[in-house]
């Protein structure tokens, strides 16, 4: 019963995120290179330098395997998970998890109790090349927004 409440409650999530896009998300491409994921956390790692956040950077291929996972100096153990939840978040529903997040705040019918190791808060993003996912890059150590600036900068240069 509790797995059909779950797959219940999945398929609401999935229905709610599809008809709050305004298009469909990309679909998956071939796994992330190293070569791409090197460039990405480099450029993850040099963001979040630059502004002095300790924080864990995780990266995900397209498949939802861990690529890199770097932990900079002084984050709290609790970010590398966070990371890798928020990077596979952003993989398994080919969005930002700040897009489920604002589902969230939006009061999205029986999402609180899904989880299934997704962190449903803004910080993972899609790594996007030649319009499909190979990847996604997860943050985690300091605020929501910060975590997400980084991402970013992250996937911006695995392209």
């Amino acid at each position: 019963m509790l797995k059909i409440a779950a797959l219940a409650t999945a398929v609401a999530l999935l229905s709610t995120v599809s008809a709050s896009a305004q298009q469909p998300p990309p679909a998956y491409g071939p796994p992330i290179t190293l070569e791409a994921a090197k460039k990405a956390m480099a450029a993850a790692e040099a963001e979040a330098t630059k502004n002095n956040w300790p924080v864990a950077i995780v990266i995900l291929d397209s498949t939802g395997h861990v690529v890199m996972l770097h932990k900079m100096d002084n984050v709290q153990y609790a970010s590398i998970k966070i990371a890798e939840g928020k990077a596979q978040t952003a993989v398994d529903f080919r969005r930002p998890s700040k897009a489920l997040e604002d589902v969230l705040a939006g009061g999205g019918a029986g999402l609180r109790v899904l989880t299934f190791g997704n962190i449903l808060v803004q910080g993972g993003v899609p790594i996007v090349a030649d319009g499909k996912i190979v990847g996604s890059i997860g943050v985690s150590g300091v605020t929501s927004q910060q975590d997400e600036q980084i991402a970013m900068a992250g996937a911006a240069a695995a392209k």
